[in-house]
C-alpha cells in the first residue's frame, strides 16, 4: 500500500498543472457550455411539451 502512494506522489509531480489564467479561462468555458446546454434542453423540453399538449387536446 505504501508503494502505491509513493508511486502516486511521483506521478503527481509529473502532472502539468494549469496556470491561474488558464484555469479561469477553462472555468468560464465550462460554465458557459453548461449554461448553453441547459437552456437548449429547456427550450427543447418546452417545445416537446407544447406539441404533446396540442396532440392531447385533439
Amino acid at each position: 500500500m505504501f508503494k502505491f502512494f509513493k508511486n502516486v506522489a511521483r506521478e503527481m509531480k509529473k502532472v502539468s498543472w494549469p496556470k491561474s489564467q488558464e484555469l479561469t479561462r477553462y472555468t468560464i468555458t465550462v460554465l458557459f457550455t453548461v449554461a448553453f446546454v441547459a437552456v437548449f434542453f429547456a427550450i427543447v423540453d418546452l417545445g416537446i411539451s407544447q406539441v404533446l399538449e396540442l396532440i392531447a387536446k385533439e
